[in-house]
């Protein structure tokens, strides 16, 4: 089953029937995940749509209040807590590396914050630094030390000029939290703490630097037909990830943060503009529709209208979480499987079709369908 079809599964009476559909459709597919849970939400009504289920070999379906891996979604609470730190001018979009964090290389001195949250830095990626990738495969629950996971590249310089292109990488958002703390001198997890769970009021989620989820939580699945699903919900630890993709929350502190990324007080109206002065990028993987990059965010241009959030894969776990512009409406779709489209495109095709399918079903209501 690939991403054609159900482009009109939306519309009229039978649209939530039609929702269910397109989640169960993709759950179906012999490569598809075990479980998929999808919200939306409109200021305190929420929708909730499930197909599969939580754990393979039990009946549960996935619930609101699990637990899940955020993986590169992660990235977009590094930059709320980045811009309220801009709000109260403890940081600025225009502060350098060499400023902040002079004990980086000299060579990544002139990267900017917001070079860093849009992935404009020229900073080579940790992750995929071979001493990194070989510690992770010899011990997937190795405890790193997050604070010096850009230890794996400090030998490398600029992999271009900053500000001149656009290139995802897992270690500007590392380079984004060593910022805050030191702007602070508080620790990034208590920052997340105080500058967004609290003021959301989001008691699911958290940063974690082990391997273990806390119950109950959806199970994430390696899925290579005709094998079983094998579970890798906990193979591997999160300190290698930290503020690039390390968080596990739940699918209702998730609708709720994307809403309030999105649009609406979370920051203040200048550094929202600075927030969607978007450049050509999309997140990874691709989320629905045309993907452009902004600070931490992305915007997704759907045949509906426009959304703003962002995705993330990472081991058994893929994630979209998109709000409107006001702020008041979110959708997302988190399924048990990682797609990409390395190893699956055609699976990541039917993704985002359907995610698109949900983004539309948020906005068939409003009388601005821009978002």
């Amino acid at each position: 089953m690939g991403a054609a079809g159900g482009a009109g599964a939306v519309a009229g009476q039978d649209g939530e029937r039609g929702l269910r559909q397109r989640l169960q459709e993709l759950v179906d597919r012999p490569d598809g995940p075990p479980g998929a849970i999808a919200v939306l939400r409109d200021g305190e009504r929420v929708r909730v749509f499930r197909a599969g289920v939580a754990e393979v070999g039990t009946d549960r379906a996935p619930r609101i209040d699990d637990h899940m891996r955020l993986a590169s979604a992660s990235k977009a609470f590094s930059g709320a807590v980045a811009l309220r730190l801009v709000d109260c001018g403890l940081l600025a979009l225009d502060d350098t590396l060499a400023q902040r964090l002079p004990a980086l290389p000299a060579a990544w001195g002139a990267v900017t914050l917001r070079e860093l949250l849009n992935h404009t830095s020229g900073l080579p990626d940790y992750s995929e630094a071979p001493a990194f990738v070989e510690q992770i495969l010899a011990d997937p629950h190795y405890v790193f030390v997050s604070r010096h996971l850009l230890d794996f590249v400090a030998d490398q310089g600029l992999e271009f000029t900053p500000g001149t292109q656009y290139h995802y990488s897992n270690s500007d958002n590392i380079a984004v939290a060593l910022m805050a703390e030191a702007a602070t001198g508080q620790r990034y997890e208590d920052l997340l703490a105080a500058e967004v769970y609290r003021p959301l009021g989001l008691t699911g989620t958290s940063l974690p630097s082990g391997y273990e989820l806390p119950e109950p939580y959806l199970h994430g699945y390696d899925v290579q037909p005709p094998e079983p699903p094998q579970d890798v919900s906990t193979r591997f630890g999160a300190s290698g990830a930290w503020a690039s993709g390390g968080m596990v929350s739940t699918p209702r502190d998730f609708s709720t943060f994307a809403a309030a990324w999105a649009g609406g007080p979370l920051i203040s109206d200048a550094a929202r503009r600075e927030q969607r002065t978007f450049v050509p990028g999309a997140s990874q993987p691709a989320g629905p529709g045309t993907n452009r990059a902004g600070l931490a965010i992305f915007e997704y241009a759907t045949r509906c209208g426009a959304v703003y959030g962002h995705t993330g894969n990472t081991a058994g776990y893929t994630q979209f979480g998109a709000g409107t512009a006001d702020g008041r409406r979110s959708v997302t779709v988190s399924v048990t499987e990682q797609v990409n489209a390395t190893a699956n495109p055609d699976l990541l095709a039917h993704l985002r079709a359907v995610e698109e399918d949900f983004v539309c079903a948020l906005l068939s209501d409003r009388p601005d369908r821009r978002g």
